[in-house]
């Protein structure tokens, strides 16, 4: 590193906060700070700005219903279709350009752009040959594939027929799958014979075979993608009864155009399923009027996307930020969206960088997780690459501390691009607290204020707003278009999880019912939140009852410190002692003399009751693909049990290492 670039860096290592780039500001899609006022007045029809952006069968009559809170219905009595309006009505405009730019391993031999021309067209081919096999409106449709083109052709074509679509994550297992549709009592599957990791071909029609024997009811039809072809033919795949080949049933409906049909703005879009405190997967549900808007809105105003853009976000559609900001939002806004198949260090660590300066990306939506590992591989790799495409940079999954944040701006950004920190979950349907890159200033591990319209607030156990500076649990006072609607068949359970802890669940009085979604959180003197990870664990040490939340925060609070899971483990005289997993910031090693800080650093935030029975230090923590931190392995590790189901992690290497760890 030169003398310069030492300088540079010391430089942005002090600095708190940074200002949007004016050259950005200029052209920002929102560039008035008074919206924030504008929609605080305005509420709720400030929503009709979101709505706009769709092309509406029948005008909706009501902005917002809320006679019957937490069940809220968004634009009533309107008709839309979501495959409509990613599709038809950009065709005049966009019919020539590209709507997905799509990077499949190998490298260089599967790459595939579709126009928007081009995938209306497949589209309705697909969606002719679903409603053939019988497939009607309101008939679930299960979708169990990695990131190839035809999963949003199949999410499009589903929407077209007025069908929900189901995705299941590629990598969740077999059993995962039968759980998925017989929880949607789903009778259609779309898979796909198997897809690439790392230059290998994998297997996974066996899995999804394996699934469908455990459902319990019966599945009417599959559809198979072929996706490797002959480098399939070692898996000995032959097609069971009631299965079909998708070229063939695309190749027989070729030329087909399937109406749209109109869709209520509150009929059901698609299921997902996310993990629940009770180990059964919640099925939320989201839907059509009040998500595509919201997608739509948050895709323009806070990732700046114009049709001209070619933007790229590196998740998978199998999670909720591939529905919203890989599909929907990016495409009902008629720009290039792009999906990539592989793994960022194949076939080398410079793959991104290398797909970012080819296709000219204008933005990159990233994961932390990612980040942290470009910075440990160094920065030879995006050096390689002409990176100044890149307008806009953003992260989502979790919180990022301020060390990698400065570091993306500097070697990815080079300093020109805003960087979007976005807090939100699969149950928001998109981004809830972020700064307006053309307006907020950005301040490094801070996601920003919430949101115009969106009214966050950081409350203590009473419910009571905490002072800034403090510590205390993110609550949403409001509703907000794209949130979910309800959980599949169990109203019950979603007043329970989402609504019962701050709310006066016997009012009818839509002010009495606040959305608690188990995040912790603390508020700075501007409004900044900063998002401390979940609380849906309680720590009983001794008869004292400690949030897991609360010494997290403590710990992160501790020069050095990157990040931190907190989780009860087994002891024979407190009942709950509290095991501490620890990463350490870039410089700093985690000894004797850092474990000793943290144990202070605790036990003056806290007190001596909450002070950790063990400090584990770890390169990493054991994390889901969408970066949701697996605290039961944790607990799995701290009381020597047998390790529970690693296969949905993205680093399940890591389990053992710090298993080993604490055994050494």
């Amino acid at each position: 590193m030169g003398d310069d670039d030492v300088e540079l860096e010391a430089r942005l290592a002090e600095q708190d906060v940074f200002e949007p780039p004016s050259a950005f500001a200029e052209q920002a899609n929102v560039a008035d700070e008074a919206i924030y006022e504008e929609f605080e007045e305005n509420w709720p029809d400030c929503w009709t700005g979101a709505a706009d952006l769709l092309q509406w069968d029948r005008e909706y009559d009501t902005v917002l219903d809320d006679s019957n809170p937490p069940f809220y219905e968004w634009f009533t009595g309107g008709e839309l279709n979501a495959s409509a309006n990613c599709l038809d009505r950009h065709l005049d405009d966009r019919g020539d350009e590209a709507a997905i730019e799509w990077i499949g391993e190998p490298v260089d031999e599967d790459d595939r752009t579709y126009t928007y021309a081009e995938l209306h067209r497949e589209v309705n081919e697909f969606a002719a040959a679903l409603r053939d096999l019988g497939v009607g409106a309101d008939d679930v449709v299960t979708l169990y594939m990695p990131m190839v083109p035809e999963l949003p052709i199949a999410m499009l074509a589903c929407a077209r027929i007025g069908a929900p679509h189901s995705v299941v994550f590629a990598g969740f297992s077999a059993e995962a799958l039968a759980t998925r549709m017989n929880a949607a009592d789903s009778e259609y599957l779309v898979t796909c014979d198997g897809y690439y990791r790392r230059g290998d071909p994998l297997d996974h029609l066996r899995k999804a075979n394996e699934g469908l024997d455990a459902v319990e009811h019966p599945v009417s039809d599959v559809v198979v993608v072929d996706r490797l072809g002959p480098n399939g033919d070692d898996f000995g795949h032959d097609l069971g009864e009631g299965q079909h080949d998708y070229d063939d049933l695309v190749a027989a409906h070729a030329g087909a155009d399937v109406e749209p049909v109109a869709r209520d703005a509150e009929d059901m879009l698609f299921l997902m399923y996310t993990s629940g405190t009770t180990g059964q997967p919640k099925g939320v549900k989201h839907t059509t009027g009040g998500y595509l808007a919201w997608a739509a809105w948050t895709s323009q105003a806070v990732l700046d996307i114009e049709p001209e853009d070619t933007y790229f976000c590196s998740a998978d559609i199998g999670w909720i930020t591939g529905h919203s900001y890989i599909v929907y939002g990016p495409l009902a806004l008629g720009t290039t969206t792009m999906m990539y198949e592989g793994t960022p260090d194949h076939p080398d660590r410079d793959r991104l960088w290398q797909i970012v300066e080819e296709y000219e990306a204008t933005q990159l939506y990233t994961a932390p997780t990612a980040i942290r590992a470009f910075m440990k591989w160094g920065t030879e790799y995006p050096d390689r690459h002409d990176l100044s495409s890149l307008r806009l940079l953003g992260t989502v999954g979790e919180p990022i501390n301020p060390r990698a944040w400065k570091w993306y701006y500097r070697h990815i950004g080079n300093e020109e691009c805003p960087i979007v920190d976005t807090w939100w979950q699969t149950e928001t349907g998109g981004m809830m607290v972020t700064t307006l890159p053309g307006i907020k200033s950005m301040k490094p591990g801070s996601a920003g204020p919430p949101l115009p319209g969106v009214d966050v607030q950081i409350v203590d156990t009473n419910g009571d707003e905490v002072e800034a500076g403090r510590a205390g649990y993110l609550t949403v006072q409001k509703p907000w278009p794209g949130m979910l609607r309800t959980l599949y068949d169990n109203d019950e359970r979603y007043v329970e999880e989402y609504w019962a802890e701050y709310s006066d669940t016997d009012s009818d009085d839509p002010d009495d019912w606040v959305y608690f979604p188990e995040d912790g959180a603390k508020i700075d003197e501007d409004g900044y939140i900063t998002v401390l990870g979940r609380v849906d664990d309680v720590i009983n040490v001794s008869g004292h009852r400690l949030g897991t939340m609360e010494i997290e925060s403590a710990i992160v609070g501790v020069e050095g410190v990157a990040e931190a899971a907190v989780v009860g483990g087994d002891h024979p005289v407190k009942g709950e002692a509290v095991y501490a997993y620890v990463i350490t910031e870039d410089g700093y090693d985690g000894d004797d003399e850092m474990r000793d800080r943290i144990v202070a650093g605790v036990e003056d935030a806290i007190g001596p009751i909450a002070r950790p029975q063990q400090v584990i230090f770890t390169p990493e923590l054991p994390k889901t693909r969408s970066g949701k931190i697996m605290r039961r392995l944790l607990e799995d590790i701290a009381n020597g049990d047998a390790l529970g189901d690693t296969s949905t992690l993205r680093n399940p290497e890591i389990v053992e290492e710090i298993r080993a760890s604490v055994q050494d």
